[in-house]
């Protein structure tokens, strides 16, 4: 009787895991891989949810602050973006949001913002997130209709490798001329700098995953010791951090819709297209599962999502490699845990003591963190071209990742009217109309390499 039963109740499990808010329960085991509809009890589960606040935590929280966002507005808008996005793609997708390195650049031209304090233009910039997640979630739908063989056409790696380089790039004089008002200042963004270093070479692990936040601890430990304690600098203001309240909700913003500003900051939705679509194929690879199904569904969610964010305060949001980087790492894949970290983002969010703590953060230790981060970035447009063996050999390929880097590089500016469209947003139109352009001529004229 026993035989007849189980195979019952496996059935029933199997059938619950299909519906959006079931996991089938999985025990723990040594190299267990658990997929996107499973679990792990809820001890294992909860943990590793929370590991994913950490791995999320430096990024996220340094991106507001580099374009002048109320911090915790944006980390609770990242909770409710993962949330939302887990609803959309009726939790098939594990994928955390989290604030966008993609729109500092823009957001930066299109404020006029210096890199300290609270940025006064605030309003616009939200108006131009909105209307970024808008042409982001149109992408989406259409992609729901027609598939997403045209999006992989329109940018191949060559394309996507040089818009990704130029985003870091092209904001390397940021923490170099705008964060370091004094010698001082300047001094501790190489101690900074030095500190990430270090944390890279001698640290393992997650401390070791989490390099930036560390070396932007440490850096601001010796900013803290160097000031408060022997005068040198400009001291913290601890009391700032002592009479924010432990609870009590961020302080929201609302969006003003200003049309250059929208102009610019909206072909970003093509960046987190690429970025998305490189994530899902990347979660697809390492579940064993196929997510096309999933990907207009993906570019619908962001683009909410971001709306969502804008409307309110946030920063634009993205699915998040470094919450990738955990499940490769764990080989936990359930979707459950991003519930967990979503919760997390929000419960966090909810403490001014912690923005407090955050905006406490000197301007000099944040310019060596941007001065390591933004390197990264357009190092990683680099490695896009490397894993997908981009043909520079091809004069095609040449002309297009060497002009875009030039262009968003040197920031050339091309002023309209009232309108003016900065170097990140040139180079990206560069690359991927001049891509299509001198690819169709190649092959008309029967010397395309592809």
């Amino acid at each position: 009787m026993t035989a007849h039963i189980e195979p019952k109740r496996g059935k029933r499990k199997l059938d619950g895991g299909n519906r959006m808010f079931s996991w089938t329960v999985k025990q723990p085991a040594e190299g267990v891989v658990v997929a996107p509809d499973e679990r792990l009890p809820w001890g294992q589960t909860t943990m590793l949810g929370l590991q994913h606040v950490v791995a999320m935590f430096g990024a996220s929280v340094l991106g507001p602050l580099l374009m002048g966002f109320d911090s915790n507005v944006a980390m609770l808008m990242n909770g409710v973006a993962t949330l939302l996005f887990f609803v959309l793609v009726g939790g098939k997708v594990p994928s955390y949001l989290g604030s966008s390195f993609a729109f500092i650049s823009v957001v930066l031209v299109a404020t006029g913002y210096a890199g300290q304090g609270a940025n006064p233009n605030l309003p616009i910039a939200l108006g131009g997130i909105i209307a970024c997640g808008a042409a982001y979630a149109a992408i989406g739908f259409i992609v729901m209709a027609t598939g997403t063989g045209w999006i992989e056409r329109l940018m191949p790696p060559v394309v996507t490798g040089a818009v990704v380089a130029v985003i870091g790039l092209n904001l390397a004089f940021i923490p170099v001329k705008n964060m370091a008002p004094s010698h001082f200042d300047a001094w501790m963004e190489v101690v900074t700098f030095v500190s990430i270093g270090l944390v890279a070479v001698y640290s393992s692990g997650m401390v070791r995953r989490l390099l930036i936040l560390a070396g932007l601890i440490a850096a601001s430990v010796v900013y803290a010791v160097l000031t408060n304690g022997l005068g040198w600098g400009k001291p913290i203001d601890l009391s700032l951090i002592e009479k924010a309240a432990w609870f009590g909700m961020p302080n929201f913003s609302a969006p003003a819709f200003s049309t250059q500003a929208m102009l610019m900051i909206a072909p970003v939705a093509m960046i987190l297209v690429a970025e998305n679509l490189g994530h899902l194929k990347a979660v697809g690879a390492m579940t064993g599962k196929n997510m096309n199904p999933y990907i207009g569904r993906a570019f619908v969610g962001d683009g909410l999502a971001t709306m969502v964010a804008g409307s309110v305060g946030g920063t634009g949001v993205t699915t998040y490699a470094e919450n990738i980087g955990v499940m490769a790492a764990t080989r936990v894949y359930s979707t459950l845990a991003y519930i967990i970290a979503g919760v997390g983002a929000i419960v966090l969010s909810l403490s001014p003591k912690l923005g407090a703590l955050l905006s406490s953060i000197p301007s000099g230790v944040l310019g060596g963190a941007g001065v390591a981060l933004y390197g990264m970035i357009g190092v990683l447009g680099a490695r896009i071209w490397i894993d997908n063996r981009v043909n520079f050999s091809d004069p095609t390929n040449l002309f297009i990742a060497a002009s875009c880097l030039v262009i968003g590089i040197s920031d050339v500016t091309w002023v309209s009217g009232d309108y003016t469209f900065n170097g990140i947003v040139l180079s990206t139109v560069l690359a991927v109309v001049g891509y299509q352009v001198l690819r169709a001529l190649s092959k008309a004229r029967g010397t395309s390499q592809v």
